[in-house]
Order: structure tokens, then C-alpha cells, then sequence
């Protein structure tokens, strides 16, 4: 079989081509892809050649917020069947590594992610109109939800597990730089986001946010947070660019805590700040069964994801949809679609 692939061979040099596609082998399924959403990181990749010490060493198909139809089944195959609506988990832990057996599968030794230039040779994604994948990492969607929904289940899971390291949010003050995950399934009592854009500002307000601040345009709105040793009880940081960690930490009052998403190189951060108000810096790293429940909370309605689904290209067009996808000022996110429907 023959399948169509988005692949990046050097900075801004996206091509689409064939390749051959193998019949699902035992515990595998073969899925036809529907809808494929560019993520930062593959921003990064077609913008910069990678980010941090990660960098592309050979061509790459990009991708893995991803959801399609399962066509065919390998050998012993009985959680999906041909036919089943899935969004499809791109990570790929080992199991028996001493982080998986710790039940921190996040941190596998061996991962496997799809889309990824962390190995080499690279771990190759799931921008492609049929993608061969373990039975384990599709998790099964009704009629009512798009795959183009379905699709979001993978960044809406990463902001499911920066919420579980942030403990409870019930009544609590939050912050949120960059325009990152919603805290209001979670019961917080105020949600502020911060971004440079109107536009995606305009999204969050829809997704739950109770006040949002165009900090390029209104810094000053929040001198009034940074009074009295700062007024959040906790902040996410979705940036990770370094006026937004520092206004983080001069936001959050003392003894609250920050959750670092956004990922790049090093950053200065105000250490004397950070110690003197006893600040909790906590790391989040992608997701591990929240995956499971971002879907269910997506395919039962708890949680509206269409607001930020701004555009979508067919794969013919992914450089014009990546070129896009880098303006922040035009859209949030941005999504391919493939041979299968995505309606």
C-alpha cells in the first residue's frame, strides 16, 4: 500500500510524498488519519530546526495530535475493529524500564513518540493519510464527536496532567502565561491569561478564562496581581519566554506554585525572587493515562474543544497551514486533513 506523508527535510522545506505503508503486524492497527494538528513543537521543527538541544539530523514526518478510522487489524487485535473512530495516543512507552515500572510511563527510558528528533534515527509521525500503530494507543470515540476533535485529546492531555501536578484548584486564583490549558473544569474561583494576541486571547475567554490581558499591548493590567508579594495562588507557564516566567514569579504569592509547560533552551530566572517568596517551580512533561481521560472528556461533551480549532488544510497545502500555524496573530490551531474525512 501506498500513503501519502508530510515530511520536513531541512528549516521551512516541507514536502508531500509517497511511501510505502506495511498490513498491521500482531497487536497492531492500521489507521486511516483524518485530522492532524501542528503543534509547537513541529513549529519549531519547520521554523527553527528543533528547539533546545533537540534539532532534525534527518528528514522527519512531523505530527501527532492525531485521530482517524481503524481500516484493518493485525493477530490478536480485540480493543479496536475496523470501522472504530479513534483518537490515537502518539507516545509508546516501553513498560519495563525502571520509570514505567515506577508508573511514570511519561519518563519511559525507551519512548517512542510519534513525530519526534529526540532519537536518532528520528521517531516518524503521524501526518500521513495511513499510519500503522499499537492497538494500545487508539482510544475509541462516538458518532457525535469530529475527528478533528478527537484530534485535540493529545494537547488537552498534557494540560490534564500540568493540572494533576498542580494538585487542586478548587476556589483557588490562577494564572495562566501563553494562553495554555483552561482551569475551569477544574473549580478554580479566577482564571487570568496572558498572551501577546487578541486573537488567542478571544479563545481562551471562550474556553473558561474570567479575565484575559494583551500583555504586549496592557502590561501594566497586571501591576495590580504583582502587589503585596503577588496575588495567584498558582500559575501555569506555557511560554516559556523569559519575561512571562519572570512575570510568573512575581505574580504568585508566597509559598504558591508555578507549572512549567512551555519548553526552550535555558532562561534567566529571578532566583532571589523564586527562594524569597518560596515559590514551588514544578515541571509538567506531556501525559500518561490522561490521555485516556482527555479523550472520554472530549467524546462525552464536558469539554467544548472546537473553539480552538481555527483552520484546517488538506495535506496538499501543509506548507500554506504551517505558515499559518506560525501566526499567532491569525490562528490558535491549526489542523491538516487527510484522505479520511475529518467532518
Amino acid at each position: 500500500m501506498k500513503t501519502r506523508v508530510c515530511r520536513l527535510y531541512g528549516q521551512r522545506e516541507l514536502r508531500v510524498e509517497e511511501m510505502d505503508v506495511a498490513a498491521p503486524g500482531p497487536g497492531e492497527v492500521l489507521v486511516a488519519i483524518g485530522a492532524g494538528g501542528i503543534c509547537g513543537s513541529d513549529l519549531h521543527y519547520f521554523q527553527d530546526g528543533g528547539f533546545g538541544p533537540i534539532r532534525v539530523r534527518e528528514p522527519i514526518i512531523l505530527g501527532h495530535e492525531i485521530a482517524g478510522t481503524v481500516q484493518a487489524v493485525g493477530e490478536g487485535v480485540d480493543r479496536v475493529f475496523p470501522g472504530d473512530r479513534v483518537a490515537v495516543n502518539p507516545s509508546r512507552p516501553c513498560n519495563d524500564c525502571r520509570f514505567c515500572r515506577e508508573g511514570l510511563r511519561q519518563h519511559c527510558l525507551n519512548m517512542r513518540f510519534f513525530g519526534s528528533a529526540l532519537r536518532f534515527p528520528h521517531e516518524q509521525g503521524g501526518f500521513r493519510d495511513l499510519l500503522v500503530a499499537q492497538d494500545f494507543q487508539c482510544e475509541r470515540i462516538g458518532p457525535r464527536t469530529s475527528l478533528a476533535e478527537a484530534a485535540v485529546a493529545e494537547p488537552f492531555a498534557v494540560c490534564l496532567h500540568a493540572r494533576s501536578r498542580a494538585g487542586d484548584l478548587s476556589g483557588k486564583s490562577v494564572l495562566v502565561t501563553g494562553a495554555g490549558p483552561a482551569a475551569a473544569h477544574a473549580g478554580a474561583a479566577e482564571i487570568v491569561v496572558t498572551d501577546l494576541q487578541d486573537a488567542a486571547l478571544a479563545i481562551a475567554s471562550r474556553m473558561g478564562a474570567t479575565t484575559t490581558v494583551n500583555v504586549a499591548a496592557n502590561p501594566d493590567l497586571l501591576d495590580r496581581y504583582k502587589a503585596e508579594k503577588g496575588q495567584f495562588d498558582l500559575a501555569f507557564e506555557c511560554s516559556a519566554a523569559a519575561p512571562a516566567v519572570h512575570t510568573a514569579i512575581e505574580c504568585v504569592r508566597p509559598q504558591g506554585t508555578i507549572v512549567q509547560l512551555g519548553v526552550a533552551g535555558d532562561l534567566p530566572v529571578p532566583v532571589n525572587m523564586l527562594v524569597g517568596k518560596e515559590i514551588n517551580l514544578i515541571g509538567s512533561h506531556r501525559f500518561d493515562a490522561e490521555f485516556g481521560e482527555a479523550v472520554r472528556l472530549i467524546d462525552s461533551g464536558a469539554i467544548d474543544v472546537k473553539p480552538i480549532i481555527t483552520a484546517s488544510y488538506p495535506l496538499e497545502d501543509a506548507l500554506a497551514a504551517f505558515e499559518i500555524a506560525g501566526d499567532r496573530s491569525r490562528a490558535v490551531k491549526v489542523q491538516l486533513t487527510f484522505a479520511e474525512t475529518a467532518a
